[in-house]
């Protein structure tokens, strides 16, 4: 009895087995198939060939399709454990070899692979500190560019190295120390340019380092002496005995009003050989004029109300008579739409009543028939039972002869029952418009007919203008510094300065108020007259400095083409001082440049 049940239990059970097995593989080979498995296996297999760039690329591949595996980012941390050795031993051979600079770029690769491989942090920082070492030796040889490459590649892997910081100060030192002692040559040889731009360059390599600052703002001074503009401003001949107004014509209200920023000096005394004009003045005439000019002017004001007609009633008078016409409009459109229907109503029940007359024609033609075959039926003989006489042929019933009318009929009433549809339409629409002109027939019946209105008038009252003005006559005479033989023309020249109010009595039943004249004090306009004059000699002036800078400027143009040559930086800085209010950017960046300049603005001293 129990026997075959043990045999078939024993049969299931590896049965089940190979099933399971079988699924186990399945699902490996499906996902063998998918782009993780193959990544996973083409790392793995690289992995064994010691390729470790393609390696980590295949594992990147794998965690892009699944970003949550982490058998993958063990394989891939091993893997980059296993790269960090070997370019440890490269680097362990370059260093041997005395290549230091080969051998941090590998050490820093080395640590970007593995940031926890401590020998090559410890060859690293032999590797910086040897480095530092041998700029160290190349400041002390007074090879100030190796030295300073050298700590800034160490600076660029550990910013806070002290020895790679402080030596990129001693650099910065020695190449102030350099450029300053090559400055005080060239301005020991007379090259003051050449000297400006040099102590420049010493004070931008190390603030502080020398006395590059007060050495070039001392140069600085002496070029702006040497390329000054001098304006010999002579004392002024009053010849109108106004002392007030010629001591604004003197020497320091003319430099007051000249530009701070170019070199143009104003003294008293005329000096040999230099550029510049020499300025003659001579106050003529200073003549104050008063005048009074009558005029009118009006005042309105508010003299009463009065009634005008109500403009909203009229506007909407217009939309009441607008929307009436419309309405008419509208309801002679519903009588001819009514009219029409009322037609064609009379036009269907015509039409139906000949369809139902030919309807009882038919009718009674079918009857008469069926009574005829009733007849023949009966009239057959005994032999001829069975049979269908002719009498009874369905034809004659089923044959319509009304087919016309009936078509009439159904054209009549579909042509009937779109103009209903157009009658209902017309009254909905006559009625929307009715309704339109009731309520602009209440707008207007709810406005009044007239409304009050302002009534305004003129009141004309007198009014006196004051002015005030003070005329001053000048005559100049500018004369060239270096050809004072040729004496130019004077020029005499008006200059007037007015100020002006009006005054009138006080009305008060008409809202004018009084207004008494208040004019300025002629002594503020005396001197404000002087300043105007000044102003424009000051101006012409300016006029004769840009052009003798202009030609200057061209000058240094021409030189351009070799922005670097000691005459050209000469001639340039010299320019340059004389436009330091706007300097040319193509003199200006091709010199500064050639001196390694950073900050062009510099040479002014800003």
């Amino acid at each position: 009895m129990f026997t075959p049940v043990r045999h078939r239990s024993a049969g299931t059970a590896p049965s089940r087995r190979p099933l399971a097995l079988l699924a186990v593989c399945a699902l490996l080979a499906v996902s063998g198939c998918t782009a993780f498995g193959r990544a996973v296996k083409e790392g793995d297999q690289l992995t064994a060939e010691h390729k470790w760039a393609e390696a980590e690329a295949a594992y990147l591949r794998a965690l892009a399709a699944d970003p949550e595996s982490s058998e993958v980012t063990v394989k891939l941390r091993e893997v980059r454990r296993n790269w960090s050795a070997d370019v440890y031993q490269e680097a362990e051979r370059a260093h041997g070899a005395g290549d230091l600079p080969g051998a941090q770029k590998l050490l820093v690769r080395a640590l970007e692979l593995d940031g926890e491989n401590a020998p090559a942090r410890a060859l690293l920082t032999q590797t910086l500190d040897a480095r530092v070492e041998a700029a160290q030796k190349a400041l002390k040889e007074d090879r100030l560019q190796d030295a300073r490459a050298e700590f800034d590649a160490v600076l660029s892997v550990a910013p806070d190295h002290v020895a790679a910081r402080k030596g990129v100060d001693a650099v910065q030192v020695a190449w102030a120390k350099r450029w300053f002692k090559t400055a005080q040559q060239l301005e020991e040889t007379g090259k003051l340019g050449n000297a400006l731009l040099a102590y420049v360059r010493a004070d931008q390599e190390r603030v502080g380092a020398t006395a590059a600052r007060e050495r070039a703002e001392a140069v600085r001074q002496k070029l702006r002496d040497e390329v000054a503009f001098l304006v010999v401003a002579t004392p002024v001949e009053d010849r109108a005995q106004s002392p007030d107004v010629a001591q604004r014509l003197g020497a320091g209200r003319l430099a007051s009003m000249l530009p701070k920023e170019v070199p143009i000096r104003v003294v008293t005394e005329a000096p040999e050989s230099k550029v510049g004009v020499k300025l003659d003045l001579a106050l003529e005439r200073v003549m104050p004029l008063k005048a009074v000019e009558p005029f009118q002017k009006t005042q309105r004001y508010l003299a009463g109300n009065r009634s005008v007609p109500n403009p909203k009633r009229q506007q909407y008078e217009k939309q009441l008579l607008q929307t009436e016409r419309t309405l008419e409009e509208v309801e002679r459109k519903q009588d001819g739409a009514l009219r029409e229907y009322l037609r064609r109503q009379a036009e269907l029940t015509t039409v139906r009543q000949a369809a139902e007359r030919c309807r009882e024609r038919e009718k009674k033609t079918c009857v008469e028939l069926i009574k005829d075959c009733g007849e023949a039926v009966q009239e057959l003989s005994q032999s001829q039972v069975g049979q269908v006489p002719e009498e009874c042929n369905p034809a004659g019933c089923a044959a319509s002869q009304c087919g016309q009318e009936e078509g009439l009929l159904a054209q009549n009433f579909a042509a009937a029952q779109q103009l209903q549809k157009q009658v209902e339409a017309a009254l909905e629409q006559a009625e929307l418009q009715r309704r339109e002109v009731q309520r602009n027939r209440d707008l207007v019946f709810r406005e009044p007919l007239t409304v009050d209105e302002p009534m305004y008038s003129d009141f004309v009252y007198d009014v006196e203008k004051h002015r005030l003005t003070v005329k001053a006559t000048v005559t100049s005479v500018l004369r060239d510094l270096l050809s004072p033989q040729a004496a130019p023309a004077p020029v005499t020249q008006d200059y007037d300065v007015s100020h002006e109010d009006t005054s009138n009595k006080g009305y008060d039943r008409y809202g004018v108020l009084a207004d008494p004249v208040q004019l300025r004090n002629e002594l503020e306009l005396r001197v404000e007259v002087g300043d105007k004059a000044m102003a424009d000699l000051a101006g012409r002036v300016r006029e004769r400095f840009d052009a003798y800078r202009q030609k200057r400027v061209e000058d240094a143009r021409r030189g351009m083409v070799r922005p670097g040559a000691e005459d050209v930086v000469e001639t340039s800085v010299r320019v340059l001082l004389l436009t330091a209010d706007a300097p040319p950017a193509d003199i200006l960046l091709p010199v500064t440049q050639a001196r390694g300049l950073q900050r062009p603005e510099a040479l002014f001293g800003k």
